[in-house]
Formats: C-alpha cells, structure tokens, sequence
C-alpha cells in the first residue's frame, strides 16, 4: 500500500442516551440529521484505494478546520515526515491550515467555498472549457501572484440538479411575494413593521434564492405598497456557476484532469462512511463511558479494514459482488463440531460444515479460501463402530 496520497474527511455519529459519564458527547453539526442527540466526531484518513491510514476521535462540537494540525501531528508521529499530498473538502479549508500543511512540507489538493467563484466570473463566462468526461468539464486557472493553481470544474447532472432546485424554490418565493403584494394592496395588512415582519419570514423560508431579490415597503398616493424585483444580473451569474466547484491546489503545474480525477478519489473516503455507519455499526453508540466508546470506533474501523481488504480481493477475482453482497452470501454457510460422549469414558467429535451451493462454490474459488477439513478422528470413526 502507498500513503503518498491522503484523503481526509469527517463524520459524526450520535449516542442513545444522555452519556453523562463521557466528556466526548456534545451538541453541535450532525451529519446525521439528528441534532436532538449528543454526538461525537470521528475523522478518517485513507489513501487512494481506500485503505485507512489512522483515525482520530474528537468532541461532537469540535469544528471541521480545527482538526488539521492534530492529524497533521498525528500522522507525522506515527509514519514520519514524509513529503505528502493531502486531499479534502472545502469544510477543512482555512488559509491557517494551507500554510500549516506548506510549512510541513507538504502539499495539497482541496476544495474551496462557493463564494470565491464570484473571483472568477469572467472565466466562468468562457467558452474554453476542457472536456475531461462525456458530462465534465474543467478549466485551470494560474493565479500569477502566487504559487498556487485552481481549477474550475463543471458538471452537467450537478447543473441540471442545482437548475430544478433553483427554479423550484424561485417559484415559491415569488408566489409567496405576490400573495403578499396582494393581501397589502386590499388593505388586509397596513402596518409597515408587520410587513417587514412578513417580508423577513419569506426571505427566512426561501434562504437558497432570497439574495437574489430587492425586497421593500414604500408609499404611494398615501397608501402603503410591498415593491420586489430579482436583481439585475443576479440570475444571469446563478446559472453561470450552477453544477460549478472550484478546487485549489500547490501541486507542480500537471494534467488539469489528473488533478481532477485525484480529487474524485475522495468518494472512498465517503464510500468507508456509508460503510462504516451501516453495516459496520459505527451508528448510533449504545455505551456511556468514554473508553467502551473508543472501543467501539477502533472495532469498527479494525473491520473497515478488513471490509476494504474484501472489496480489493473481489475486485482482483473480476467479482461483481459488493463485499456486503459477498458476505450475505456466504453467511449461511456454518461449520459445528459434536462431541458425542461413549459409555466408556471416551469422546466421539464429528465436524459438520454446511454443504456449500455453486454460487457459494465459485465464490469461494475466487477468494482462494478453502472450507475446514473434517476432522481426522471423523474419517476413522463412526457412529456404528462406537456401537460395536
């Protein structure tokens, strides 16, 4: 296995209970959608092939672009100083944690917020996009005051997915804005404050469109009117970074494409999640003491490291199972040793092990893995000669 190339994220899992007892547990950002429960975070480090590196556990409200240095520690600690390029999303993004990597010698290839688009508008707006998949494209973009690349990445799906949102929520705010207009225009709302009230509670409900709105309250022939209207350019500059994300990178001037096909490679990182809180049980936690929650992570991430294994091994025997489908299958095979006691004080062991199907027969090949040997004694004797 390589580990010159790093793929970092994070994740968070939830306890059942109030954890009193573990200092871990705490209130903050879920993933998994249940911000009701006390939670703690677990962050993974991989390579390209999705073999885990290390793991660190932090507190449930420890914030994403804190942990770098730690890890950054830790994998120094435990494999040395070695020149490393390090890839993770836009949420471990700071500028402290860039020159943080730089000053280690290191390097690296990450996502950026969407908000510095706005910086490249006028590429965005080009036609000189390089194709790299039926559905993507790219553009490098060098900035000349520095020693860094970045590298503007379009998706079609993602544009059309980001396009249907848009469009669904531009609807709404409108039809809730034009009820509005309506309702002050009859005279069924007078007051100023209590329309700014409303105004704000759309704005509040539509969040992913309301910037691209000048909302107000003005007068008109002594009566009180609700005025809206979408920005000028505003929607022209939504639909030139739909499907659009950004990447930032100091690696040497290489293949646009290569990079970009590196930084996919972050989908192991998320394949081991889906992994990892599914059928390896790493959600939700049932224990309430620190160490037994520990213990529970490193069981789980020890058997990451077996599933990936499994992953590999079926993909190097040209397997089309999935290592949950590979494992569904063979769990009904099972092997049990019966120890029948004589009346003369000795032991009569028989090992019987499930006949496997020739679905479970091919499998088995593919994997080089060969099913117990009945037991020596069993071939000598039997249940007859034990009678004589």
């Amino acid at each position: 296995m390589e580990f010159d190339v790093l793929l970092y994220d994070l994740t968070s899992t939830y306890v059942e209970g109030t954890a009193v007892h573990n200092p871990l547990m705490k209130r903050g950002y879920s993933r998994d959608h249940r911000p009701d429960c006390l939670q703690l975070i677990v962050a993974l480090i991989v390579n390209g092939d999705g073999f885990p590196l290390s793991y660190e556990v932090f507190n449930g409200n420890r914030a994403d672009v804190s942990t770098m240095e730690v890890i950054l520690r830790t994998v120094e600690r435990k494999y040395g100083k070695a020149r490393r390029v390090w890839i993770f999303d836009r949420g471990v993004v700071s500028e402290t944690n860039l020159e943080t990597i730089r000053q280690r010698g290191g390097q690296y290839l990450v996502g950026t917020p969407r908000s510095k688009l706005k910086e490249f508008e006028a590429e965005l707006l080009k036609d000189d996009w390089l194709q790299v998949q039926p559905e993507v494209e790219i553009k490098p973009v060098s900035i000349p005051e520095g020693e860094e690349t970045y590298i503007l990445c379009r998706t079609r799906r993602r544009r059309e997915k980001e396009n249907a949102i848009r469009s669904r929520f531009t609807a709404r705010i409108e039809q809730a804005l034009n009820r509005l207009q309506s309702s002050v225009a009859r005279g069924r709302l007078k007051n100023r404050d209590k329309i700014h009230v409303r105004l704000g509670r759309i704005q509040a409900r539509y969040p992913q469109v309301a910037d691209l709105y000048e909302l107000g309250v003005k007068d008109r022939e002594g009566r009180v009117e609700v005025d809206w209207r979408m920005k000028p350019g505003r929607q022209q500059w939504c639909e030139a970074r739909e499907g659009t994300y950004l990447l930032r990178t100091n690696l040497p001037a290489a293949d646009p494409s290569q990079l970009w096909t590196q930084y996919m490679q972050l989908t192991e990182v998320e394949a081991a999640f889906r992994a990892l809180k599914s059928e390896l049980s790493l959600r939700p936690l049932f224990h309430r003491l620190k160490r037994r929650v520990k213990a529970h992570v490193l069981v789980a991430f020890l058997g990451y490291a077996l599933w990936v294994t499994l992953k590999h091994q079926l993909h190097r025997a040209s397997s089309e199972l999935s290592p949950a489908k590979a494992l569904a299958l063979l769990s009904t095979l099972s092997s049990a040793d019966i120890v029948l006691p004589t009346t003369d004080g000795r032991e009569i062991r028989l090992r019987r092990i499930t006949e496997p199907t020739e679905e479970q027969k091919q499998l088995l090949h593919q994997l080089h893995i060969a099913l117990p040997k009945p037991l020596e004694i069993d071939l000598k004797c039997s249940v007859d000669s034990a009678i004589a």
